[in-house]
């Protein structure tokens, strides 16, 4: 296992990380991710372990927490060998105080993760979303009292915009708060944006990328193909319309180049895709995530090889999409690109 700073800090993170999104499995949306109860997790935990893997992350509002839970069942006994990250923001109820990271939301938050991990502290807390209504100088005094208190030891955001991390971090430095040190983002093959601003946003403020959904949202498993109908076993047919939306022709592109590599090197089509991002600008950790043991091992198997600068280019560009303004101009005219030159 490969360990990496997390962005600016001095926390040592896995290159792969564990997601556990498919513990508890209750709801329409995270019933359709998976299962996995607490024997199955403990098994999952020990493969992990064994292969170098830290970092295991979850969220209150995964299966209305019983992610947590089972987690928490799964680490007990070994809490010291491992980084736990949780998020909280998200709505869990209908009541006025259960959404969002008003003060009273985070300590209550925190403290009912606390009691679901069993677990005296919580190593990456990060923020699920942006709230709007709450101000940042909250926000981060929150925070930062968590911290002083033993209950957190780092914090992130998680689906923030460009102007809205940078707007948090601003708070912190301006009322000498400790800064949030990651962002965890969906990046994958078929989902380039977290380029155009937050990669660079990462690199200039020190913020280590969690990527979540590396797999495009369960599209570059290696079973979906131009042609052939959706697999039935695809958790897609329950789930795409919540998830990040993907050009089908797109898709295939990169998919049609994923077989050509996967040929060459004689590795699967998932192990290439999470390889690719391993190389990328910014990326402490890749979330991994699965069903089962096999699916785990399947994926732990991205580690202990790299991909040449050839099959680098070639997934690059089949997986390339024309920036949007203001960014084009830094990817296609000179002089932009002479004073911004590009990470990757």
């Amino acid at each position: 296992m490969e360990y990496r700073r997390l962005g600016a800090s001095g926390l040592l993170v896995p290159a792969l990380s564990f997601g556990a999104g498919t513990f508890g499995g209750r709801g329409p949306l995270f019933g359709a991710w998976g299962n996995t109860g607490v024997e199955e997790a403990r098994r999952m935990v020990d493969v992990a372990l064994d292969a170098g893997v830290t970092l295991f992350d979850t969220a209150d509002v995964y299966s209305d927490g019983a992610s947590e839970d089972v987690l928490g069942a799964a680490l007990k006994g070994r809490r010291d060998k491992v980084l736990i990250s949780t998020k909280s923001g998200l709505p869990t109820g209908d009541g006025p105080g259960d959404a969002g990271t008003s003060r009273s939301r985070l300590v209550s938050s925190v403290d009912a993760a606390l009691r679901r991990l069993g677990t005296d502290r919580i190593d990456l807390f990060q923020l699920h979303v942006f709230d709007a209504g709450t101000p940042v100088e909250e926000v981060q005094g929150t925070l930062a009292d968590l911290v002083r208190a033993g209950k957190i030891r780092y914090t992130g955001v998680s689906n923030f915009s460009g102007w809205q991390t940078m707007k948090s971090l601003a708070a912190a430095d301006r009322l000498g708060h400790p800064r949030p040190v990651a962002q965890q983002v969906y990046y994958s093959l078929v989902g380039r944006d977290y380029e155009w601003e937050l990669m660079p946003l990462g690199r200039d403020q020190g913020l280590g990328a969690l990527v979540w959904s590396p797999l495009g949202w369960g599209r570059l498993t290696g079973k979906i193909r131009r042609g052939q109908p959706l697999p039935r076993e695809s958790r897609l047919h329950e789930t795409a319309d919540a998830g990040p939306p993907v050009d089908d022709e797109r898709l295939y592109a990169v998919v049609d180049v994923l077989d050509e590599i996967a040929a060459e090197t004689g590795r699967s089509v998932p192990q290439i895709a999470l390889n690719w991002l391993l190389r990328r600008p910014t990326v402490s950790s890749v979330i991994i995530g699965a069903r089962n043991e096999e699916q785990l091992r399947q994926n732990l198997g991205a580690l202990g090889w790299h991909l040449d600068a050839d099959q680098m280019s070639r997934l690059d560009r089949a997986g390339h999409v024309p920036a949007p303004y203001p960014y084009y101009p830094y990817e296609r005219q000179e002089g932009f690109a002479r004073l911004n030159p590009p990470l990757v």
